[in-house]
């Protein structure tokens, strides 16, 4: 039996580039191309029966003819050639190669290095490097990667862009990706293998599974016909063919499966030869019609698809939908949430049922898109869960009618129909818009209007806060003639905010202690929700120094640990203790500061009695005026001034009154001892 992959044959790029050079000699242009159009000597044989050259560089143009840039692409260099010396050309990039360029060319520009996964030497590979204003690597396996890194650490420090040669092994790649990852945390990888090379890479990989023998058909100078063979696995045997004349007939007379693929550059007059001279070798059955068939294309716009996604970029992914085309959904058809990310909803592998938006023949696009597939779901979910249907009906005013000429000939009339519904759903979207009537918020791409008195659970709390935000709501009422839908922010979190302060009361008692969030500051205290309900710390217990206002202390959004002082159940109020215990500099000053305890303290204040100073942050200590010297003090200011830093004892603490009092000239005392001990041992040792 003969297997024929879906995707063998020319991917989009290089059929667009051949379509280009044909149109090119219809018009009868002396035609050029910058090296061979595509790697498939048959290809570049009939066209140069037909008077294209393939020349090596743009000064080979003989003027007057036309140069095709082929689908590989080329450095920005030979563009600036082109444009210098005046030499007409067709652009034939495929637009895959090309969105590299524009890639590497804006990372380059931003001061990033650029890393390339591919075949150095290979002319795509030149081409991307061409791009690169600045430094740039490529590396083809685990072991160049790994002597990139090592010589150049700074690449794992700095902002680093990492793409791939559209051909490039899709498994090697996903490989590389994540030991990059790991090493290079800035890294911004885009992954820039074409889909089309992905479908026909997999299809390869699972044919050769189950097959006897495997057939790749492509050019011999083809990288991704190299590839395809490399890829065959399992236990099969493997040819790689240039046409239907070098088919193994021996092997494919002894194979009883044989899976057929083919490069890119592969035209369908080759397969289909190479297939039908298969299958009178095997006496299969005849695969003209099934061949003709696998060529076909549907794009009908409007159409739901099912597709796998191939790879994930930042602002869109690559869908397979099963067509020659790569499907691209754009982030803002992938979702209406702008919290998220294209890796937030995807990952590669994903099924996604997706409508056909437009066709894009010349990029060789698919544009599809999820949002809107989600939007109709989503809107008959919203009208199911209405309590309140509301029909805008017209009617037409009869001849006797009379109506003011401000009024319409047509006037709107309202029919409401309550719907019975046992429990509201609950929806979760985010706030996309806030003006002055209320937001808006997004669920699955359906707007839901939720007005300023269904969107806090506080009438004073501003609704700006709500941008952006998830939030939940239910449906107040739909209007399926408008298609506009009423919701409630209010409702959901009045209930969830009554089950919570249920369930506080239930558990809360003395001493329990809570991580709570500053919800307002007052003269005379601090706020803090509790989780659905609110406590008060009054000033006094925020600190155990004075405060002025709980501002010095807390703001507005600060978590805070605090305990429960007193509750009144009834008036449900609750009191809140922040200070610590082992802050308490009272209890400080007991442990460390006992009688006896020669400190050095600051001088704050000097009354008619004595100076104060401070000994810890919230006490002060009495030196009294008789304590102030060893000599007789009129006033204190005479010894000491406000500011100066003095050394005194402690003599007395009193924790009941807390009181503490202190001598300077117990110090001064003891130090004029010491000295005269001092004074006098040393006359013992001259004696």
């Amino acid at each position: 039996m003969i297997h024929l992959a879906k995707t063998a044959g020319f991917c989009f790029g290089v059929n667009r580039a051949v379509e280009m050079v044909n149109a090119l000699i219809e018009k009868g242009e002396k035609t050029y191309t910058l090296g061979p159009i595509i790697h498939n000597p048959q290809v570049v044989d009939d066209l140069e029966r037909k008077g294209v050259l393939a020349v090596d560089t743009p000064a080979d143009v003989i003027s007057g003819g036309v140069l095709v840039i082929r689908s590989h692409g080329v450095p920005q260099s030979v563009y600036d050639e082109l444009n210098e010396k005046e030499i007409r050309f067709v652009d034939a990039t495929c637009p895959f190669v090309a969105k590299i360029h524009k890639i590497v060319s804006e990372a380059s520009g931003r001061g990033e290095a650029v890393l390339i996964a591919g075949d150095a030497k290979h002319p795509e590979v030149l081409g991307i490097r061409g791009h690169c204003s600045g430094s740039s690597f490529v590396f083809s396996d685990s072991n160049e990667l790994d002597e990139i890194l090592k010589n150049n650490p700074d690449l794992c420090k700095k902002s680093l862009c990492v793409v791939a040669q559209t051909t490039y092994n899709s498994q090697m790649w996903q490989k590389y990706v994540k030991n990059i990852k790991k090493v290079c945390t800035s890294a911004i990888i885009f992954d820039t293998i074409c889909s089309a090379t992905m479908s026909r890479q997999q299809e390869a990989a699972e044919l050769s599974e189950i097959c006897d023998l495997m057939l790749v058909i492509g050019g011999r100078k083809s990288s991704n016909t190299a590839k395809l063979l490399q890829i065959c696995n399992g236990d099969c045997s493997k040819f790689l063919i240039e046409s239907a004349a070098e088919v193994p007939i021996e092997a494919v007379r002894n194979a009883r499966e044989i899976g057929i693929t083919a490069g890119a550059s592969t035209p369908a007059d080759v397969i289909k030869e190479v297939v039908l001279t298969v299958s009178e070798i095997n006496n299969s059955e005849n695969f003209e019609a099934m061949l003709e068939e696998s060529f076909k294309q549907e794009n009908t716009n409007g159409k739901v698809v099912r597709g796998v996604v191939v790879s994930i970029a930042p602002n869109e992914i690559c869908v397979d939908v099963g067509r020659k085309q790569s499907g691209i959904v754009a982030l803002e058809d992938l979702t209406d949430n702008p919290n998220l990310t294209t890796s937030d909803i995807v990952k590669v592998g994903d099924e996604l049922d997706l409508m056909i938006m437009r066709t894009n023949d010349q990029e060789g696009y698919i544009y599809l898109s999820k949002r809107i597939l989600d939007s109709a779901k989503a809107w008959d979910e919203i009208k199911n869960a209405s309590p309140k249907i509301i029909e805008k009906k017209r009617r037409r005013f009869d001849d006797e009618d009379t109506f003011d000429s401000d009024d319409s000939a047509e006037e709107d009339s309202k029919e409401e129909t309550t719907v019975e519904q046992k429990e509201p759903v609950i929806f979760d979207g985010v706030v996309t818009e806030v003006n002055k009537g209320g937001v808006i918020v997004s669920y699955k791409g359906v707007r839901v209007f939720v007005p300023a008195s269904h969107a806090t659970v506080s009438r004073n709390e501003p609704m700006e806060g709500l941008l952006r935000k998830n939030v939940q709501f239910n449906i107040l009422e739909v209007t399926p003639s408008r298609k506009r839908a009423v919701g409630s922010i209010k409702n959901v979190a009045f209930k969830e905010k009554r089950a919570k302060e249920t369930k506080f009361w239930s558990e809360v008692e003395v001493g329990k202690v809570y991580n709570g969030t500053v919800r307002s500051l007052t003269d005379y205290g601090a706020f803090v929700d509790l989780g659905g309900v609110d406590g008060l710390v009054y000033i006094t217990e925020l600190s155990w120094q004075r405060v002025s206002h709980p501002s010095d202390i807390l703001s507005v959004g600060d978590v805070v640990e605090v305990y429960v002082k007193k509750i009144d159940a009834e008036k449900k109020k609750i009191s809140l203790g922040y200070k610590k215990t082992e802050d308490n500099p009272w209890e400080i000053m007991k442990v460390k500061y006992p009688v006896g305890t020669v400190i050095e303290a600051k001088v704050v204040g000097t009354p008619d009695f004595g100076a104060f100073v401070n000994i810890l942050p919230g006490i002060d200590g009495l030196v009294h005026i008789s304590q102030l010297s060893t000599e007789r003090v009129e006033k204190p200011t005479d010894v000491v001034k406000t500011g100066d830093t003095v050394t005194a004892v402690i003599t007395e603490v009193d924790l009941s009154k807390k009181r503490v009092s202190l001598s300077i000239r117990q110090v001064l005392e003891a130090a004029a001892d010491a000295a005269e001990d001092a004074a006098e041992a040393a006359e013992d040792a001259a004696e």
